[in-house]
């Protein structure tokens, strides 16, 4: 009887190590998060389930061209995936599908190329001076995305975490890293 009981004390003991660390894991560090609707098309679709990082944003800066998960400013209870376009100090222009960004490093501006879109438009007439904290994000289906164009600027305490990994489907799965731009 002795062994027995001694078998499921560590049967529970290693359940709520187990537990613990997926319930640290889980909040802290890496987030589960489904791909709802096809404002991420072409570079992500409807169903793909991705692992976003919790932790990077803690040690640094979000990046121009990240991929994140954030609560959007109009509605905390939902989740959005974006792109960021514009950073703290930068002002964005759009006009005539271009995208230009100014700031302190390029004050006369430079236009986004973004290979990633496959030569898609940026639809919409929009400039934007972006403060200390805040950040301008679009979709990648820049006619199908419901994004900083229409609802402003994304503060930085909204963001959730770095699109890192797509793990389904398992024939698109991927890691992700912010795209190199030319200036």
């Amino acid at each position: 009887m002795r062994q027995f009981l001694l078998v499921i004390w560590e049967t529970i003991e290693v359940a709520a190590i187990s537990l613990a660390v997926v319930l640290v894991v889980r909040n802290f560090l890496i987030q589960p998060f489904f791909v709802d609707g096809d404002s991420m098309v072409p570079n992500f679709h409807d169903g793909d389930y991705l692992l976003i990082d919790e932790l990077t944003y803690r040690f640094r800066e979000p990046e121009r061209g990240e991929v994140i998960v954030f609560r959007p400013p109009q509605n905390v209870n939902n989740y959005y995936i974006k792109r960021i376009i514009g950073l703290p100090g930068e002002t964005v222009e759009i006009q005539n599908g271009v995208i230009s960004i100014r700031n302190e490093k390029e004050p006369q501006g430079f236009s986004l190329d973004e290979n990633y879109l496959h030569n898609l438009k940026t639809a919409g007439d929009v400039t934007v001076e972006l403060k200390a904290g805040e950040y301008f994000v679009l979709g990648d289906n820049r006619y199908a995305s419901y994004d900083s164009r229409q609802w402003g600027i994304l503060p930085q305490k909204n963001i959730v975490g770095l699109v890192r990994l797509r793990v389904w489907p398992v024939s698109s799965a991927q890691a992700f890293t912010a795209p190199q731009y030319a200036y």
